[in-house]
């Protein structure tokens, strides 16, 4: 759903609270308190539209209530537009520029967009072991692009490891979905990266492709593992790791052209939203699913 049709429907904040019931509870609601069915509309004539009441443990709620969506003064509308635009941003937006779109605070805006990403984060569908041909690399994120070659001056700008830049390990499904997270110190020795991989991979029934870094040898034990040599080719045949490569310009594309920093603290939620995003690029349903999963509802 893109911005027009977020503004088409849903003209006032009656219309979005109705979806959101809908999306929820689908004409069920039950008591987030108690999990009775027995509820009605709140007495309240001036919020008769947003709240309801449990008739056995007699306490009021709303739809947002539990979801990233509660306690918040800024109207549903606005939250559909942000997300909205979050998910259409494929090398992601920043606070500034929704907020000029929206003619909102840019804290305000920054913080819908964290609440948002928090969301992303707790994806089910990360749990989902990846298989097939399943590529695994490692990259860092950070510091300033790098300088041309007629640069004035002959500071180099350190790349790969070693450098003072954040380390992300990732792997990716052929055509298919992809994990990544922000490691810390050790993720990348070869007992990190194993950890790794067994949470994110199925190992039976995995084909993994990596470059040569010393730090995926031990994987040859559990599973299938193909060698892309850099210094020599970086396609040979099937085995190459240009997939998650692409991935990975995704994200650095994300920090050097609409974010241009942010803090090692926030990073995971940054990284999160990437992978959201990438793993529903090919579903026409992004919006309405991401609400799905907002508000907790069965699929």
């Amino acid at each position: 759903m893109n911005i027009i049709e977020v503004f088409q429907s849903f003209q006032t904040q009656e219309q979005a609270i109705e979806h959101l019931e809908k999306v929820r509870w689908n004409g069920e609601p039950n008591c987030p308190y108690c999990g009775s069915l027995n509820c009605g509309r709140h007495a309240s004539a001036d919020r008769a539209m947003s709240r309801w009441q449990c008739r056995d443990c007699s306490r009021a709620f709303s739809v947002t209530i539990g979801t990233l969506f509660h306690g918040t003064h800024v109207p549903l509308r606005d939250w559909f537009l942000v997300l909205a635009l979050m998910l259409n941003a494929k090398k992601s937006a920043s606070a500034y520029q929704i907020a000029r779109d929206l003619g909102k605070r840019r804290a305000t805006v920054w913080s819908m967009m964290q609440r948002i990403r928090t969301a992303m984060a707790a994806d089910p569908d990360q749990e989902k072991l990846l298989h097939g041909i399943v590529e695994a690399d490692e990259t860092y994120v950070g510091g300033k692009p790098r300088k041309s070659n007629n640069r004035d001056d002959d500071t180099p700008n350190k790349r790969g490891r070693g450098t003072k830049k954040v380390p992300v390990i990732g792997a990716v499904e052929r055509g298919g979905r992809v994990v990544a997270r922000v490691a810390n110190a050790g993720d990348l020795s070869a007992k990190g990266i194993g950890h790794f991989l067994e949470r994110f991979v199925d190992k039976a029934g995995t084909i993994l492709i990596t470059d040569e870094y010393k730090g995926y040898d031990r994987v040859s034990k559990s599973m299938l593992h193909a060698i892309i040599t850099h210094a020599e080719s970086y396609v040979d045949g099937h085995v190459h790791t240009n997939t998650i490569e692409g991935f990975w310009a995704l994200i650095k594309r994300a920090w050097y052209g609409s974010h241009h920093h942010y803090s090692r603290k926030y990073m995971p939620l940054y990284i999160a939203e990437t992978c959201y995003k990438y793993n529903r690029r090919k579903s026409d349903s992004a919006f309405s699913d991401s609400l799905r999963m907002f508000v907790g509802a069965a699929a």
